[in-house]
Order: C-alpha cells, then sequence, then structure tokens
C-alpha cells in the first residue's frame, strides 16, 4: 500500500489520510469542501460541490490519477434538497459517470453541506 498525500486538498482532521494506493487503485478519504490554501469552507451547495471536487482532484492528481479514472464515488449531501444542484457541478468533473451512491446524512464534519470520497484507477 502507498499512503497518498498532498498540500492541494485539506488535510485529515482526525485518524485517517487523504488516500492509499493498491493494486492499481487509489482510494480516498472523503472530501468535505475546506479549501486547502485557507481553511474555510465556502457558503452554498454549488460552491461547496465544488470545492469537494477540487479536493478530490488534487488527492487523485497525487496518486497518478484522474477524474477520468474514477470508478465509483460515494456522496454525502446534507440536505437531499440540494441534490440538483450538487449533481449540476458534479457532473463537470466527474464526466465519465463512474457508478455512484449519494445519500442523505444527519450531519457532516464542520457542519459543510457535502463530501465526496472515489475509487480509482491509478
Amino acid at each position: 500500500m502507498k499512503l497518498i498525500q498532498t498540500d492541494n486538498a485539506p488535510g485529515a482532521i482526525g485518524p485517517y489520510s487523504q488516500a492509499f494506493a493498491t493494486n492499481g487503485l487509489v482510494y480516498t478519504s472523503g472530501q468535505i469542501p475546506v479549501d486547502p490554501a485557507n481553511g474555510e469552507v465556502p457558503e452554498g451547495i454549488a460552491a461547496q460541490a465544488e470545492q469537494s471536487c477540487k479536493n478530490v482532484g488534487a488527492i487523485l492528481e497525487a496518486a497518478g490519477s484522474g477524474f477520468d479514472r474514477v470508478i465509483k464515488t460515494t456522496c454525502f449531501l446534507a440536505d437531499m434538497g440540494d441534490f440538483a444542484a450538487f449533481n449540476e457541478v458534479y457532473a463537470r468533473y466527474f464526466v465519465s459517470k463512474p457508478a455512484r451512491s449519494c445519500v442523505a446524512v444527519k450531519t457532516l464534519p464542520k457542519n459543510v453541506l457535502c463530501e465526496i470520497e472515489a475509487i480509482a484507477e491509478v
């Protein structure tokens, strides 16, 4: 297993890693919309979805992968009412339409509106 770490995505806020690569796949931890440059969270679902996607992308890049190699994502929303707005942003990044699960959860870390994790080929 190879630990994947980049300063271009937020560091872990708990006892976990940004990602691990093994057997030709990279598994990212869930990425919330924290800007790694300043630690801030943007307002609104569209801006938060954008930042979460950017964070996933930075980790994929650090692993030698990219959005076009994503096999599966799991998306978490604080409010399923944000589903359409989230999808609008998500679709611009995950153009290969990987398999996906999307669920609403009661609360996400730092009270953000979304979180995205991915599995991709390296």
